[in-house]
């Protein structure tokens, strides 16, 4: 079942942001990099990712204190494992900030089919929805680390007010259409160059603390602010990052020794957006660490960790 909307703005419905262009301080050539997540056992991490997310193993090896696992898909990474084996189990009971799903987007519809087709083969327990902007899968590695599988319709299909957007924005996932799309061909082991990371949801304590922060530090654009669960992008994309208090309000900064995520990055074109940046979470208070030439790391209210940097692609 389709989802997309044709309703057109009228003086009475609220455009959506990405209708009228980004007005993040950061700029819209912004992309997210990997993600760096601890798991208990290496192997079992790496043999889900290459067989139900079809990643590719890129390189393994020791890192300081830890071993881990670089995953991609063709291309740069997009998901390292660093392999903690007294690592507690993160989750909803623990009632801490921290990860909520890490996004992968898959560059078309096809290749999203092909992955979908791989995870229903594979027994593996999932969530699925249709939101309008992008179509997903929803499921957790054997850690418990959140993952979203994602494609992406065209912007120029994407809801053009908040009303449409509301009113479409949860419906069920088109099982049917995505199966016709393979199922005339053999299975695909590996996913395609082009995967990558498309946005990162967050467990935190406050909303409006969050959007602080991440809005008027670091730089991002306020989409929605629905109380409980804020999103916010560069570029007029839906979202690059979402968080939510749906721990709890108050929930306290991320514990040591969980699972869970380690580190997130974002890429900006030039050292002078990475500078400015710095130079706005630094006025903020936020704590600023170098990380090599133009590069530093952050940390948010929650002690989640955020590396910023020149954008290896350029």
């Amino acid at each position: 079942m389709s989802t997309t909307s044709t309703t057109s703005t009228t003086n009475t419905e609220t455009p959506l942001p990405w209708t009228r262009g980004s007005r993040a301080l950061l700029p819209d050539a912004f992309r997210l990099g990997p993600v760096r997540l601890a798991v208990t056992e290496l192997d079992r991490a790496v043999d889900f990712y290459t067989r139900v997310v079809d990643l590719a193993v890129a390189g393994r090896g020791r890192e300081g204190e830890h071993e881990v696992a670089h995953l991609h898909a063709g291309g740069e990474d997009v998901v390292v494992h660093q392999q903690e084996p007294d690592a507690r189990p993160a989750g909803n009971h623990l009632r801490h900030a921290g990860l909520y799903h890490v996004a992968l987007n898959y560059p078309a519809r096809l290749e999203f089919a092909r992955t979908l087709r791989r995870i229903v083969d594979s027994g593996t327990r999932i969530g699925a929805s249709d939101h309008a902007t992008h179509e997903a899968i929803y499921l957790a590695d054997p850690d418990g680390n959140g993952l979203e599988l994602a494609w992406d319709r065209p912007k120029e299909q994407w809801p053009r007010t908040v009303e449409t957007y509301m009113h479409v924005a949860r419906m069920p996932l088109d099982f049917d259409g995505l199966h016709a799309l393979t199922a005339h061909e053999p299975l695909i082991p590996a996913a395609a160059p082009g995967l990558r990371v498309g946005h990162l949801h967050l467990h935190v304590g406050d909303v409006q603390r969050g959007i602080d922060f991440y809005v008027g530090l670091l730089g991002l654009e306020l989409q929605f602010d629905l109380g409980t669960a804020a999103f916010t992008s560069a570029g007029g994309y839906h979202h690059h990052l979402g968080f939510n208090t749906w721990r709890g309000e108050g929930a306290p900064p991320v514990p040591p020794g969980v699972v869970g995520l380690r580190q997130w990055r974002i890429y900006l074109p030039t050292a002078a957006d990475v500078d400015a940046a710095r130079v706005r979470l630094a006025a903020g208070g936020a704590p600023v660490t170098p990380a090599g030439p133009d590069a530093f790391t952050t940390a948010d209210p929650w002690g989640i960790p955020l590396y910023v940097g020149v954008d290896p692609a350029r």
